[in-house]
């Protein structure tokens, strides 16, 4: 008897599989789920949109927050056809879902030239060792930004 789980994986794998139709992107579908229905499909739509951020994920996970009205996944699970890149994890985690549920390995999309262990190892160097060249300036007007925020009354913490 086939779980629920699994049923909305198989939903997660179709949309994928869409999306490699289209040539869209790579071989990533993501659905996100509330009380046990599809709120939200995407696809990765890199290649499609022109949008590096496009990965399945975030596309999925746009459409259910404008679907729910809100910037949170609250008691809502995401089923993804690999387990999240370091972009969308990001993501996951300032939406906030309930679950996450991928089917293939980090290391199996590295083996198909989807290797994200590079940007895991960015990461954790310090700023003058990183590829892309990273350095602050400014600080001291943009703090003003910050300081303004921390004294605003409406403001809405996330």
């Amino acid at each position: 008897m086939e779980t629920i789980d699994l049923k909305f994986m198989k939903e997660a794998i179709a949309s994928a599989q869409e999306g490699l139709q289209k040539l869209a992107g790579g071989p990533f579908g993501a659905v996100i789920v509330k009380d046990q229905r599809i709120i939200a499909r995407g696809y990765n739509r890199v290649l499609l949109d022109r949008d590096p951020t496009a990965h399945a994920e975030i596309v999925a996970i746009r459409a259910a927050c404008n679907h729910l009205h809100d910037f949170q996944l609250h008691d809502c699970d995401l089923y993804t056809t690999c387990e999240p890149c370091p972009m969308c994890m990001g993501a996951i985690y300032w939406a906030r879902p309930r679950r996450v549920i991928f089917a293939c390995t980090r290391e199996d999309a590295a083996k198909i030239a989807f290797d994200d262990a590079f940007i895991y190892e960015e990461i954790q160097k310090p700023l003058s060792e990183r590829r892309i060249p990273m350095f602050s300036m400014g600080r001291e007007e943009a703090l003003k930004l910050f300081q303004q925020w921390e004294q605003m009354e409406n403001k809405i913490r996330y």
